[in-house]
């Protein structure tokens, strides 16, 4: 079993927390456009309150650990493992929960390339479990606004969790999916899982527009996010997201191995 004290010096090592790749710059560009609430940033989330930038700044420095000081305005932002760790727990008890249930679940990610082998394990392990991983709207086509504009996905499924693809670009071995910030693949998803169904996922496991576009739908939803994401720690902060677990979201997809390990075992799901 990974240790508590292993796994930060793992966070700190492959820059998972602590200063992070992500900038202050890109950081507070996002807060600035969360407060405008431009959609970009919303992520399917309407918050019910005004956040303003000092707002945001707070939250986000509670929530993860950056600076609250408005005059840091460049360099690596940081983000405080003691967190990532507590999020984590909380992350892998909601799992717990989940299974002892045996109820069912559905796993999305806006960030193939990094986050799917995270997922797919989790996945795996519910699955065995007893737990129904959700696969609702394989194949079907998606028009999602981009900042090239509006191109057209299909929402696909690998090893029970669901992404994204652009018609005609994926061979076996290939691409593992599009970067997405988009509500819209869970909210198809869901639509779906109810028609064919009747019924939806008691938890929806993931990342950007998959947990806030069915928090706010008021599925219980948990996933992960960097400190350019407030909409996540906004939407926990107000109820939508059960977990939002502070973390950088685009490292190499082998330095999520360990933190696999350790949710697993803290949830008691490790085989």
């Amino acid at each position: 079993m990974l240790s508590t004290g292993a796994l930060r010096a793992h966070l700190l090592a492959a820059r998972l927390a602590g200063p992070v790749a992500t900038s202050r710059e890109v950081s507070l560009r996002s807060y600035r456009l969360f407060a405008a609430r431009d959609p970009r940033v919303l992520l399917g989330l309407h918050p019910e309150r005004g956040w303003d930038e000092r707002d945001l700044l707070r939250l986000m420095a509670d929530k993860c650990g950056v600076s609250d000081d408005p005059a840091h305005v460049s360099g690596p932002d940081v983000i405080d493992p003691e967190r990532t760790l507590a999020g984590l727990d909380a992350f892998a008890e909601r799992l717990s929960n989940v299974a002892a249930r045996r109820a069912p679940v559905l796993f999305g990610t806006g960030h193939p390339h990094r986050l799917l082998g995270f997922y797919a394990a989790l996945a795996d392990a519910l699955s065995a479990a007893g737990c129904a991983v959700l696969t609702p709207a394989q194949g079907r086509c998606i028009d999602i606004t981009t900042r090239f504009g509006v191109r057209t996905y299909n929402l696909d499924y690998v090893r029970g969790v669901a992404l994204v693809r652009e018609p005609g670009v994926w061979v076996r071995g290939g691409e593992p999916g599009a970067h997405t910030h988009s509500p819209l693949p869970v909210r198809v998803a869901l639509e779906a899982a109810v028609a064919a169904h009747g019924w939806l996922p008691e938890l929806v496991v993931g990342d950007h527009g998959w947990v806030c576009g069915a928090g706010q739908l008021g599925i219980e939803a948990i996933g992960l996010a960097d400190t350019d994401d407030p909409a996540l720690f906004v939407g926990e902060a107000e109820g939508q997201v059960s977990v939002a677990v502070p973390l950088d979201d685009a490292v190499r997809s082998a330095y999520y191995r360990p933190l696999t390990r350790y949710v697993l075992n803290r949830a008691c799901l490790s085989q």
